[in-house]
């Protein structure tokens, strides 16, 4: 037995070198394969990212896959080529657009996540630079948005690019000459003195000016970022919502793809704007060599210039304010992944070099990541209290920002269709701030072909009712006036002031009688008994009195008013009225056509549509023969009566401010009554402001268009 183990020991010891040359081999060889799917995966995203304005993955992931590389180059700089990813910013340049030759390298920035890496990277560039430990350092949001560059000839604006590839950007000049922020025309040439003694008007603030005692450069190239701030982002998107467009989804995309259009006009009807924060060249003056005083440089020639920029003396108080900006980065009015920090004096910053495309002088102190993949398990729907159907993610729990995510919004119905969600599919969830987490995209590189198509809903998932969805409108309804996941609302806004003005039944009531069940329509509180009340907890005799007698004087509210608590969609106060103008009664409207609808002025396709379906669905039916049955049967009497006549026949009003006696609904159906037409806004086409106290800025413009303002005294007047 021991004769045989010293063999085998005596062979393996023969071949232990070779042994261990092959594995070691076969390692390399699995490490070289694993740095070339790397390249190409990061150039993958560089191009969806920068080409294409759709990234696939989130930052953070793209950040661990260049941290990934360039690991694996530190330990192999013998592999490191010049086209590898982490040798280069950005991505080539598309074809659409003319190429534009970058006087200076635009590069992006190494990465620190948190403040061990801030003090390492400060470690780092120290020990080649002793000058460093005694440097101050300027700290700038850095803005998730697209790079621009812009040149600048004896003071005009003559030239807009975007990074590109660091080397060689995209001609986009027409587009950025639309962004209201970009100064056309700088000053140049002069120094303020002299600008002054020619001109004898300062052309900078402050007393003293950066630029006072040296030549403006007669050509200068900056760099800033172009994007949209989260308030014009929400105002754009609710716009595009009300007319009835696709919305975007988020900032930086929306921005990036209006900067990257072929037609100027398009570009110019979204709300960019940008900030400057660096100059790339400058020939024929003199500029300051300190990163701060060059911000503020910048500020006086015209430039935008953050003002979440600071300056400090040590790297103690720079990593200080930056783990305070992680902590309440929402307050920020815009998307920035992160804080910059810069050696201010930049002659000690060039002299630190380049490593790659990443200048040793600066580093990006990244907040973490509000972006991330994870799996789409299913899609639910939620029913909304104005019967608007919308869907939920439900994704495989991921943490974003500290927070764990389970659900996530899909937008609506069109979205999932357009992206081609599926379920099962990866997806990019976002969460920014109180915003409620939503999915970016599918990843459909990852797909498997598991991966299930959706498809919207046919019936209500709490009534199961049939669903509505007019062709051309993004939304999805159910119509159903008793769908329980809809009845809070439908009471809440059938007793308000503008519908059946219910006074006492607030939504702490309505809530209450509809969880003790007293409720299960608009059509129940007519139905409501005094011992029932009394019951509940809060409700004393006078309290429910008092409650039931407001119902009671309900009953004999207008047809106007009535159709307007119904809530029908598309059928607000000012529909409701030109129906009441139409239609005797109820089973007059019920009987009505699509074509009789529509030949009402002001009631289009979509809203005939709506209301023929309101009164088809059963549920519907049955509300309203409960409504009779409780003695509510309006007929169309607030319009104008045959004996009387049409005094305010042809006139358009427009009410503002708080009248003596009327409320605005009150004086509104008074005008309609006698044949006028009342509108929201002042135009040439108003005959009358109706004005009482406060009227605000519809009074200034009634004035300004020569459009006569009366009371509520001289209405009465001219209604005899």
């Amino acid at each position: 037995m021991n004769e045989f183990l010293c063999s085998h020991i005596k062979t393996f010891a023969l071949f232990a070198p070779f042994t261990k040359f092959v594995i070691y081999n076969s390692n390399m060889i699995e490490i070289r394969q694993k740095l070339e799917t790397l390249r190409e995966e990061i150039r993958q995203h560089n191009y969806h990212y920068h080409v294409l304005d759709a990234p696939i993955i989130s930052d953070g992931e793209y950040d661990r896959l260049l941290h990934e590389l360039k690991a694996i180059e530190a330990e192999h700089p013998e592999w490191i080529t010049p086209d590898s990813p982490s040798q280069r910013a950005g991505a080539p340049p598309a074809d659409k657009f003319d190429k534009v030759q970058h006087p200076g390298p635009i590069l992006s920035l190494a990465n620190a996540f948190g403040a061990d890496d801030a003090f390492a990277w400060f470690e780092r560039v120290a020990k080649l630079d002793e000058r460093v430990r005694d440097a101050n350092f300027t700290v700038e949001p850095k803005i998730d948005g697209l790079s621009v560059v812009l040149h600048y000839r004896d003071g005009i604006f003559v030239q807009g690019a975007t990074r590109g590839d660091g080397e060689i950007g995209e001609d986009i000049t027409a587009n950025l000459r639309t962004i209201k922020a970009i100064p056309l025309k700088i000053p140049v040439g002069e120094s303020r003195e002299k600008k002054e003694e020619n001109s004898q008007i300062s052309l900078f603030s402050g007393d003293q000016s950066l630029v006072s005692n040296s030549l403006i450069p007669n050509y200068l190239v900056v760099r800033g970022e172009v994007f949209i701030t989260y308030e014009d982002f929400d105002a754009l998107n609710k716009g595009l919502e009300e007319a009835g467009k696709k919305t975007y989804l988020n900032p930086r995309n929306t921005a990036a793809g209006a900067l990257r259009q072929l037609d100027s006009s398009i570009t110019a009807q979204r709300p960019l704007t940008l900030l400057i924060y660096q100059i790339v060249h400058a020939e024929g003056g003199e500029v300051p060599n300190s990163q701060w005083e060059r911000l503020n440089y910048l500020r006086e020639l015209g430039f935008p210039v953050s003002v979440d920029s600071r300056n400090f003396d040590n790297i103690e108080e720079t990593v200080k304010y930056c783990e305070n900006w992680e902590e309440k980065r929402d307050q920020l009015p815009y998307e920035a992944d992160g804080i910059v920090i810069k050696i201010d004096d930049l002659e000690l910053s060039d002299d630190l070099g380049i490593v790659g495309k990443d200048p040793r002088g600066a580093t990006a102190y990244k907040f973490p990541s509000l972006e991330v993949t994870t799996t789409l398990n299913d899609i639910n729907v939620e029913v909304g209290r104005t019967g608007v159907l919308t869907p939920k993610a439900v994704l495989e729990p991921i943490e974003i920002n500290g927070v764990i995510v389970r659900n996530a919004t899909l937008h609506n119905f069109d979205f999932i269709a357009e992206k081609d969600i599926r379920i099962g599919d990866r997806v990019l969830v976002k969460r920014a701030g109180e915003v409620i987490p939503y999915i970016i995209a599918s990843i459909t590189e990852t797909r498997s072909g598991q991966e299930r198509p959706y498809f919207p809903p046919k019936k209500c998932p709490a009534c199961e009712q049939p669903v509505e969805h007019i062709e051309g409108e993004v939304a999805w309804y159910c119509v159903n006036a008793a769908c329980p996941a809809q009845l809070i609302r439908n009471i809440q806004h059938f007793v308000s002031r503008g519908a059946m003005d219910i006074v006492g039944l607030g939504i702490k009531i309505v809530e209450q009688l509809v969880e003790e069940n007293l409720l299960g329509d608009v059509a129940d509180l007519y139905t409501l008994e005094r011992e029932k009340l009394l019951e509940l907890e809060g409700f004393k005799e006078k309290k429910a009195d008092n409650l039931l007698n407001a119902i009671a004087v309900s009953k004999i509210q207008t047809l106007a008013r009535l159709l307007t608590g119904l809530g029908i969609r598309g059928v607000g106060e000012s529909v409701a009225a030109d129906l009441t103008n139409n239609f005797a009664d109820l089973d007059a409207l019920r009987a009505a056509t699509q074509d009789n609808l529509e030949a009402i002025e002001g009631i289009g396709p979509n809203i005939a549509t709506a209301i023929v379906d309101w009164f088809l669905l059963p549920f519907n039916q049955q509300i309203l023969g409960k409504l009779r049955d409780a003695g509510l049967n309006p007929s169309g009497q607030v319009s104008v009566a045959s004996d009387q006549p049409s005094v305010f026949s042809g006139l358009t009003f427009v009410i503002t401010g708080t009248l003596p006696t009327m409320s605005r609904t009150e004086a509104k159906e008074f005008i309609q009554s006698h044949g006028g037409k009342v509108t929201g806004s002042v135009s040439k086409k108003t005959d009358y402001l109706l004005a009482g106290e406060k009227a605000g800025s519809k009074l200034t413009k009634a004035e300004g268009l020569g459009v006569k303002t009366i009371s509520e005294d001289d209405l009465r007047e001219m209604s005899v």
